[in-house]
């Protein structure tokens, strides 16, 4: 399929260049940035009667203290504090808060379907749609490895998915690297046995049995 995210060919391009030497150079990660079910904890030093814990709610907001409803989601925790500090300012003098976070949203991605261990897998780095079928144990013989179908959420409120077919066949095996792909956290990668599924460009995304990795629609 053509269609696409434009992350998704940023990926593709970072897969294919894996292929060349190493750049000496280390390139830093991306900071964290908050999401849905993230807990912070605020503390403010002159005024501890003000500490509090809070969650980022569905829609990324908490509902602070002082501040009141404050949208966080999508901010680093640096970005957070300095939103949070101005927005304080309107009713403290100079307050100095603390912000750390307590726990946050594990990120992951859900492999299905013909592989040794449908599972779950937490997303502690980047990774790729084929280290997630290895992660998962590897291809079933009955898998179509030419098939693969990744579900990528529209957006985080929305069951609806955009779909692609991937083709991993015998790339473990060759320096095709540019048919893998970087996922996301929340994709779905579904391995059909050697029998034709169809899907369409945008579907509902399946619920998927962990014991049997078969969606039910």
């Amino acid at each position: 399929m053509r269609s696409f995210l434009v992350s998704s060919l940023i990926g593709l391009l970072a897969a294919a260049a894996m292929g060349e030497a190493p750049d000496p150079q280390l390139h830093p990660r991306d900071r964290y940035h908050l999401h849905t079910g993230d807990t912070l904890l605020l503390e403010y030093r002159l005024s501890p009667e003000l500490n509090q814990t809070v969650t980022v709610g569905p829609d990324g907001y908490v509902d602070l203290n002082v501040a009141g409803a404050v949208k966080l989601e999508g901010l680093t925790l640096a970005q957070a504090h300095d939103l949070i500090v101005q927005m304080d300012s309107k009713r403290l003098n100079a307050p100095e808060l603390n912000l750390e976070l307590k726990d946050f949203q594990r990120l992951y991605v859900v492999v299905a379907g013909q592989v040794v261990n449908p599972t779950r897998i937490e997303m502690r780095e980047d990774m790729t749609a084929l280290q997630a079928v290895m992660l998962a144990g590897g291809f079933r013989d009955s898998a179509k490895e030419s098939k693969i179908v990744l579900f990528r959420r529209l957006n985080s409120k929305s069951d609806m998915a955009e779909v692609r077919v991937l083709n991993l066949h015998h790339i473990h095996k060759t320096k095709q690297l540019e048919q893998d792909i970087a996922l996301q956290p929340g994709d779905v990668l579904y391995v059909p046995e050697n029998t034709a599924t169809q899907f369409g460009k945008i579907m509902r995304i399946p619920n998927f049995s962990m014991s049997s990795g078969v969606p039910v629609y």
